[in-house]
């Protein structure tokens, strides 16, 4: 008896739990609504220590992967931006976010694709727009040009730091390549 009460309690915790978490948008879906029509191409990076290591000192931020995709969007020959999926842990559960890029290295757009803590802690979508038009800077932070949320913070550091490590990724792997970078990239 008192197994089954344990039981219908942990399953009511874990109801209870699925209830407030949340998935937006898939990785495609949210690529291709940030550059529609656009096409898209795929590339999987797989970190060396020394990029991780650029990475992590541009975005002043720990990677919670050595693995990373880079997509590329392309209207004709032309390149219109890129995007990363940074999948983080928030305070105990995670979050995802695309966040866009133009050629330039500015942010096109953020976008929360899944949200597993409770929602109270959630970013609204007007709070994302002001990441919009910036670049890699050291006052893109909480305090800094990004403005806080009050009984958030913990949100809104993930979220800041989500940008400064796609921002960064974008300078290590698109605006400074090199042939070390790209063979690495691409397996070779």
């Amino acid at each position: 008896m008192r197994t089954s009460a344990s039981l219908l309690v942990a399953a009511a915790l874990l109801l209870a739990s699925a209830a407030q978490s949340d998935v937006f948008a898939s990785a495609n879906e949210a690529v291709a609504s940030a550059f529609p029509g656009a096409r898209v191409e795929k590339r999987t990076l797989l970190l060396s220590d020394t990029q991780t290591q650029a990475v992590e000192q541009r975005a002043k931020s720990k990677l919670e992967s050595r693995i990373a995709t880079l997509y590329t969007a392309w209207q004709g020959d032309r390149v219109v931006g890129y995007a990363f999926i940074d999948v983080h842990q928030v305070r105990t559960l995670p979050e995802a976010l695309l966040v866009a890029i133009s050629p330039e290295g500015r942010v096109l757009q953020t976008r929360m694709l899944a949200f597993h803590e409770p929602k109270d802690y959630m970013p609204p979508a007007r709070w994302l727009k002001q990441f919009e038009q910036r670049a890699l800077t050291p006052d893109l932070s909480v305090g800094g040009t990004v403005h806080g949320i009050a009984g958030a913070t913990l949100s809104t550091r993930a979220v800041t730091n989500s940008v400064r490590r796609a921002l960064a990724l974008y300078e290590v792997f698109v605006a400074q390549p090199t042939t070390a970078n790209i063979a690495h990239a691409e397996g070779g």
